[in-house]
């Protein structure tokens, strides 16, 4: 961070702030804006999270989450208007546009606070006054963690604050699998657990707390609606709005079913497409070096990083997976030799 002593300044007396993270959160959002708000707490500042949306009921073990504010709850908007625009500083995490916040977006851009960036995304927007930026970061979280001990203030996170932390970094990387599980991960994480992260729980709670709808929604999405494309090394799944309310869908019950498409044998693209109330969202997950950011940039409204990236498309969901498979012809050279690389790789 460029002025990190001034920044440091200027936490150095009471504030009013504001933190936000983008729709739909993530345990790395979520974490990474409950990890923040816990270490600020303790400095002496007055901080409320608000989120754009609602987010997994399996997130809700965090430390700080009952008094975390849904923007779209509509008795909250008010509120939460006046907590931004009173705010002395607004920090923003896990998002490098306003418009991933979306009604917040206009809000936060009008407020005349300062506003502080902490984010692992690609080409962000910068609308922020500082910003603790790195796409080489696995997760925001990671960075909350690297600015903490920056600010020489590690000693201020506890148990709480290092779960909340942990769980952004071990979504992030897939559990550790994922090609941006680097040193620097690893060696956060083993500070994580001195700090008193307990990574037994924070995995079973995540990951071992489903619903019995969600695991029959699990079984129907990779039985039913899994189409695999040897030609094109590709995996996909198409959920419409119909089998979401078939099966009582909630906020988080698609989390890693595009994961679980990629983790097929000899397959280097996948994709999730599902129809929400607000569009039609695509979750995309690559292998190597075939960029899903490049894909959802070129074909859809969409960015992030190489290998995980997300996008909205304009069409309706019928036709946007017809588009999906059109588009694949185009890319076939390159998803082969992607294979290629990675049988090499094996052997």
């Amino acid at each position: 961070m460029q002025n990190l002593q001034l920044f440091k300044e200027l936490l150095s007396s009471p504030k009013k702030i504001v933190i936000t993270t983008h729709h739909k959160p993530d345990a790395d959002a979520l974490g990474s804006s409950l990890g923040l708000a816990g270490y600020l707490k303790k400095k002496g500042h007055q901080v409320s999270v608000i989120t754009p949306s609602d987010y997994p009921d399996f997130l809700a073990w965090m430390k700080g989450n009952e008094e975390v504010i849904n923007f779209e709850n509509g008795e909250n908007k008010d509120k939460s208007a006046e907590l931004v625009s009173g705010a002395d500083m607004i920090f923003c995490l896990d998002f490098n546009n306003l418009s991933r916040i979306n009604g917040l977006g206009k809000m936060v851009e009008e407020a005349k606070s300062i506003k502080v960036l902490i984010d692992h995304h690609q080409e962000p927007q910068h609308f922020a006054d500082f910003e603790y930026w790195s796409a080489d970061a696995a997760a925001t979280c990671e960075l909350v963690f690297d600015l903490i001990v920056d600010l020489g203030e590690s000693y201020l996170i506890d148990g709480d604050l290092a779960n909340a932390l942990y769980a952004g970094i071990m979504t992030d990387t897939g559990q550790f699998k994922h090609p941006n599980t680097t040193k620097n991960v690893h060696l956060v994480t083993a500070q994580l657990i001195d700090l008193g992260a307990d990574t037994a729980m924070v995995g079973k709670l995540i990951y071992d707390n489903n619903s019995l709808n969600r695991l029959k929604f699990t079984g129907f999405a990779l039985s039913q609606r899994l189409k695999v494309l040897e030609k094109y090394r590709t995996a996909y799944i198409a959920l419409s709005a119909k089998d979401l309310s078939e099966y009582q869908s909630r906020t988080g019950d698609t989390e890693g079913l595009v994961n679980m498409a990629l983790s097929l044998k000899g397959i280097v693209f996948a994709a999730l497409i599902t129809e929400r109330e607000d569009g039609v969202k695509l979750s995309l997950r690559s292998k190597g070096d075939f960029s899903v950011s490049a894909f959802a940039k070129e074909n859809f409204n969409g960015g992030g990083h190489a290998n995980a990236s997300g996008a909205s498309s304009d069409d309706n969901f019928e036709d946007t997976v017809k588009k999906f498979e059109a588009l694949l012809p185009r890319y076939e050279a390159a998803l082969n030799d992607n294979h290629q690389k990675e049988v090499l790789q094996q052997t």
